[in-house]
């Protein structure tokens, strides 16, 4: 893998073209072979294209465990860009740990996991949960409903959330879970629940398929986002299209990137991104990361020549880049990414209006540590 020879740099790529998270990680999907595509067009690395290979292993979790290990086995390959839920995640895990592959992992997630074998680019729990938490103390009131998909992110987020609402004197007033592949009878059975509790917000970590019908039922329903929004961690541009622009506006997300971020680099990003996808295929906070995380592995590769792993992770610990959301790093410490944190709005446009942000990116802190036990807010 460090020959210097014009053979491509091969590097394995799982997301889902089918199923029901397909939604979502078609976007993950586009943002990493945009990269690739960019690399190679301006010569590749070191003289040498990247040539992705592409599983699909539609929407199951179990798949891409085995997809991992055929890319490791029996393609050869070390490096993987994959992986949207915590649950594909975990079944790619020990397969990357114990045949010392790397897998780059950009989505958001629970927190409260490190490997040497996974890069993790997308938000943790201090990079979005708690400053959704803040943004709905101020805004809406202390009584929250949780709704989630019934799977690992969920219930851990939910959790930590579920800490931060008894920390603050605040109140959970209710929690139901949907199955990852619902129908749209679950959601309405939901809706009749919080009419009965009438909770200042909702705070949703449903997934795929589910995030459309959740707030297709919210709409039918004739609640109002104005005094009970739905605040998501997991919502984006692309679930907006997905449910129609009138049935998302006025509902809540916090991620580190939303569309409508002002920088130059967005700016280039997105003119490449509606050159190639066209203007009707919103980019999101996972593409984004999809796409910032191949440029880490280019400035680590270019650095290395090599794609094992020893050479190459210690030579992504402390990279920095100028990302669409702005300039973010891998904290040496914990191999996560430090991300912006940003509160968007969506508007009638299907977009999001960014509506709070930090002045910089935010370390990644994806045990909490530093709140210690104490996650009271002043």
């Amino acid at each position: 893998m460090t020959s210097s020879s014009g053979e491509p740099w091969r590097v394995g790529v799982l997301f889902s073209k089918t199923g029901y998270m397909s939604v979502i990680e078609e976007t993950q999907l586009r943002g990493t072979l945009l990269a690739i595509d960019e690399l190679n067009e301006a010569g590749g690395i070191n003289g040498r294209p990247i040539q992705p290979v592409v599983y699909d292993p539609s929407s199951e979790a179990s798949a891409f465990g085995r997809y991992a290990k055929k890319l490791l086995i029996d393609d050869g390959i070390s490096t993987i860009f994959g992986c949207y839920t915590s649950s594909s995640r975990k079944a790619v895990l020990p397969v990357v740990e114990r045949l010392n592959g790397l897998l780059w992992y950009p989505t958001l997630y629970e927190g409260f996991e490190f490997s040497p074998n996974v890069i993790y680019t997308g938000a943790g729990p201090n990079q979005n949960s708690l400053e959704l938490f803040r943004y709905l103390m101020e805004t809406h009131g202390k009584r929250f409903y949780f709704i989630g998909s019934d799977y690992v992110y969920p219930r851990v987020s939910n959790r930590i959330m579920r800490e931060f609402v008894r920390a603050n004197s605040a109140q959970v007033v209710g929690e139901r879970y949907v199955a990852l592949r619902p129908n749209r009878a679950e959601f309405y059975d939901v809706m009749r629940d919080i009419r009965e509790l009438r909770p200042d917000a909702i705070f949703s970590t449903v997934v795929g398929d589910g995030t459309v019908f959740l707030y297709q039922a919210y709409a039918e329903c004739g609640f109002d986002p104005r005094t009970m929004p739905i605040a998501s961690l997991t919502t984006t541009e692309a679930e907006v299209s997905a449910m129609g622009p009138d049935v998302g506006e006025g509902h809540v997300t916090a991620a580190p990137y939303f569309q409508g971020v002002e920088s130059d680099q967005n700016h280039r990003f997105l003119r490449r991104w509606k050159k190639i996808y066209g203007d009707d295929f919103a980019a999101n906070m996972c593409s984004e990361a999809a796409y910032f995380q191949v440029s880490l592995f280019a400035q680590a590769l270019r650095a290395t020549n090599s794609l094992e792993t020893e050479s190459l992770r210690p030579a992504v610990l402390g990279l920095n880049i100028d990302a669409p959301q702005g300039q973010i790093s891998i904290n040496p410490m914990c191999g996560h990414a430090n991300l912006w944190a940003r509160i968007g709005r969506v508007n009638r446009a299907g977009q999001f209006d960014i509506i709070r942000q930090s002045s910089a990116a935010v370390n990644a802190d994806p045990y909490l540590v530093g709140y210690g036990r104490n996650l009271a807010f002043s």
